[in-house]
């Protein structure tokens, strides 16, 4: 009998894209009233029912809107979307979608997400064009050589680089230009993909759910919820560190075990498959001259640059973009490549991310059918209802499993806060508890599901090494289970103190 496999990511979103089609008709359209803030004329624009009325950018304004954010939240730019208005939930026309709307979703989420695929584009035709020059191997061979015995460093080394990341500035999207770079390392060094995967992503992932400074998310969700961004943040720089160490530890004793006994591996059956597709990862014959010195000091500034702008200088895909393609050209220039390889390089290493980014397009297209079939907000209604006379431990732990529920539907952390917070941080007031802590539910909610959620960045991130997502789950889920009783511990203990 022929072994049945697991679908791939492709598939699997696509029938995630059904349920959620099929949800529209379902579930009722509504919509909450929201409120957005014209800097040019300071004013308050409401919309309702697809009417809009004006109102003069006061505090009065807003609090007789209920709405309990300072004035200053808007005015300094803080808060830039339009934020949903408590008490204002009504049910609009349903507008189900059907088979041609989901069939038209993965291309309207491949139009919308135009900036981030090209961002993956480029870097993989930057990939190409190192590949080329034989820089990444020569670097490869010595790295492996300088940390022979102590490999364990580089696990740790790559998880906090990456959580420091995460929880200062949102690193996420981003990640995926390292998977191609950091994989043949540490399969350099006696490792499985997955333990690179696991230090990438899980890095990402815990730094993004206890975000400190990052202003995407703890930012955007404590000024959308009224208060300073700095009150609950020693709380979630606890959580951040033990969170850390958990990951690490968890990675180095699957890593341990796969170093010692390859066949451990969740992965042994692609071992050879995926050393085929990352080169050779034992030694180079490339020594690593001056020229590929300054080919790596190139290629590794390019990332440098990417961080510096997107933390200091509020640069997003575009320049994103363009920091790769100039990269590209500089590598290119300093290798000697003639310009008709150069083109060729390029393409083929973008071709080999395309369908990564096909990917990333196809889950922008369930979010595509969510807010077409206007579901969201209905979902988020019932989700504020049902922890009406709850004790405070059992609230503050709902909380985060709405949120991370709700994280599949809506899985932008800033799109998530300026829908919710309005109407869930105003809970925690009955509740008698912080609304910080409403900030945390939020953030340790969705930042959980991250290392599972499918319309999040995972299967992009798995595509790029095809391993499937059957395969993580299998990797991942102990860990999601002791941090998800580590995090229900430290909330229920927050909202006691």
């Amino acid at each position: 009998m022929k072994k049945i496999k697991f679908p791939t990511a492709q598939t699997i979103l696509f029938i995630i894209a059904g349920l959620v089609a099929v949800l529209t008709w379902i579930i009722p359209s509504g919509k909450f009233d929201s409120l957005a803030y014209n800097k040019n004329e300071n004013i308050f624009t409401k919309t309702s029912l697809g009417a809009n009325t004006t109102f003069v950018a006061t505090q009065n304004t807003l609090d007789s809107l209920n709405i309990k954010i300072p004035l200053e939240k808007f005015t300094s730019g803080d808060i830039w979307k339009p934020i949903s208005i408590p008490n204002t939930y009504h049910k609009v026309e349903a507008k189900p979608q059907g088979l041609v709307a989901f069939i038209q979703s993965p291309i309207k989420g491949i139009i919308e997400a135009a900036d981030i695929i090209f961002l993956v584009l480029f870097i993989g035709g930057l990939i190409g064009i190192m590949n080329y020059t034989g820089a990444f191997d020569a670097g490869i061979s010595w790295l492996a050589e300088t940390l022979k015995g102590k490999e364990f460093i580089l696990i740790i080394l790559v998880t906090v680089l990456i959580a420091i990341g995460g929880t200062t500035f949102g690193l996420a999207e981003e990640t995926i230009a390292f998977y191609p770079i950091l994989i043949p390392i540490f399969l350099a060094a006696k490792y499985d993909a997955m333990v690179a995967l696991a230090c990438i992503y899980l890095g990402s992932s815990i730094g993004t759910m206890c975000s400190t400074t990052n202003p995407f998310s703890a930012i955007i969700a404590s000024d959308a919820a009224g208060i300073n961004w700095t009150t609950g943040l020693t709380g979630r720089l606890i959580m951040l560190v033990l969170g850390t160490l958990i990951c690490i530890i968890y990675t180095i004793r699957y890593a341990q075990r796969v170093k010692n006994d390859p066949s451990k591996s969740v992965i042994f059956n692609q071992k050879k498959a995926i050393e085929a597709m990352f080169g050779n990862t034992t030694h180079s014959t490339v020594k690593l001259s001056s020229r590929l010195r300054l080919i790596l000091f190139v290629f590794t500034m390019c990332f440098v640059v990417m961080i510096y702008g997107v933390s200091q200088l509020e640069w997003w895909f575009l320049e994103m973009t363009v920091v790769f393609l100039v990269g590209a050209v500089i590598i290119g220039f300093l290798a000697k490549i003639d310009e008709y390889t150069f083109i060729d390089l390029f393409v083929k290493g973008a071709s080999d991310l395309l369908g990564v980014a096909l990917i990333i397009g196809i889950a922008r297209g369930i979010t595509v059918l969510m807010d077409d079939g206007q579901i969201s907000d209905t979902l988020l209604y019932y989700a504020s209802n049902t922890t009406n006379g709850m004790n405070k431990g059992l609230f503050i732990n709902a909380m985060l499993y709405i949120y991370g529920g709700l994280s599949f539907f809506i899985p932008s952390s800033s799109g998530m806060a300026v829908l919710t917070m309005p109407i869930m941080s105003p809970l925690a007031d009955g509740v008698g508890i912080g609304r910080e802590l409403i900030v945390n539910a939020y953030q340790y909610g969705m930042g959980l599901f991250a290392f599972i959620n499918p319309t999040g960045l995972i299967l992009a991130s798995l595509a790029i090494v095809k391993v499937g997502y059957d395969k993580w789950l299998k990797f991942v889920m102990p860990l999601v289970i002791i941090l998800l009783i580590f995090t229900m511990t430290m909330l229920t203990i927050s909202v006691y103190l």
